[in-house]
């Protein structure tokens, strides 16, 4: 993926945090529920889960929002320049992951930070220093 510093928006960044802040807050405060990406998925696809709908429904929300978007404005372009193998894999790592660290970037680094979490706390500083670590080895390499 190439990112274009050159033409970044820190007023659509800004109101993107806001917009996915706002989403985490009323998800809570309607819910009870984290808005944990991997947290929300897992629960729709195990059996004998009671709260599909609103399961269903963010997570149709997440596919449908950037197509309501792109009627108004062009999405950004993105290029991927990995294969599709190593994307699949890279996927089914990051779904490995979140399983061993119970949780993902959105629950532990949206909600859990925000709630002063400990646990949350040290999973993203682990996130972080992997992703970190990853982009300088995979540069390194290249």
């Amino acid at each position: 993926m190439t990112i274009n510093l050159t033409q970044f928006t820190p007023f659509l960044s800004f109101s993107g945090g806001l917009l996915i802040g706002c989403a985490a807050w009323v998800l809570i405060l309607f819910c009870g529920r984290i808005a944990g990406i991997s947290g929300i998925l897992g629960g729709l696809l195990s059996s004998g889960i009671p709260d599909r709908g609103w399961r269903l429904a963010f997570l149709i929300g997440l596919i449908i929002s950037p197509a309501l978007y792109s009627l108004i404005h062009p999405l950004p372009t993105s290029e991927i320049s990995a294969s599709w193998p190593i994307v699949i894999v890279a996927g089914l790592l990051v779904g490995i992951g979140t399983r061993y660290g119970s949780g993902c970037t959105s629950g532990h680094g949206v909600c859990g930070l925000s709630r002063l979490s400990p646990r949350s706390l040290v999973a993203t500083v682990v996130f972080m220093a992997v992703a970190f670590v990853t982009v300088w080895l995979m540069g390194s390499l290249a």
